[in-house]
């Protein structure tokens, strides 16, 4: 329960180890790509250019990355928000979840399908919407995803 009333179903967030490896992984490929930038070698202007321009971003979706999986999902009865108070989606919006093996989902995460467009968001490592599409999970665990998609989908069919 939540001190304004409402009854949370069910949680999806990031550990600290996976944060943490996540960030890792992609500073490292920063700090990679700039040195390597750097070091020379490479013939032309562009390579080193481009290597440089390819670190940065690595280092800017790495603190994207550390901002976004610092808050956590929560599905209420009306709506999958964030703990920062920002609906996702709502019960009524959810045309269907997809977990198959073959959909096109993040990893250990699922995604939902909803009856109408929504404005694009994106928070990298927790979830994605583009279109009529949302993608939860990346580096989140696997069980949680699944027993939010499931009981998204029991709220949606009206079973829950």
């Amino acid at each position: 329960m939540e001190q304004d009333g409402t009854e949370i179903l069910a949680v999806l967030e990031a550990s600290q180890p996976r944060r943490v490896m996540a960030v890792a992984m992609l500073v490292v490929l920063g700090a990679l790509l700039i040195y390597l930038a750097l070091a020379g070698g490479l013939a032309g202007p562009v390579y080193p250019l481009m290597l440089a321009l390819m670190g940065a971003v690595a280092l800017w979706l790495s603190v994207r990355i550390w901002q976004a999986t610092s808050r956590r999902l929560e599905l209420t009865r009306e709506a999958l928000r964030e703990s920062g108070g920002e609906i996702v989606v709502r019960v009524e919006e959810v045309a269907g979840v997809e977990r198959g093996a073959f959909a096109f989902k993040p990893s250990n995460g699922f995604v939902i399908r909803m009856t109408d467009r929504g404005e694009r968001r994106w928070r990298p490592g927790l979830w994605w919407r583009t279109g009529r599409r949302i993608g939860i999970g990346g580096v989140t665990p696997g069980p949680q995803g699944k027993v939010m998609a499931e009981l998204l989908q029991a709220l949606r069919d009206g079973t829950a």
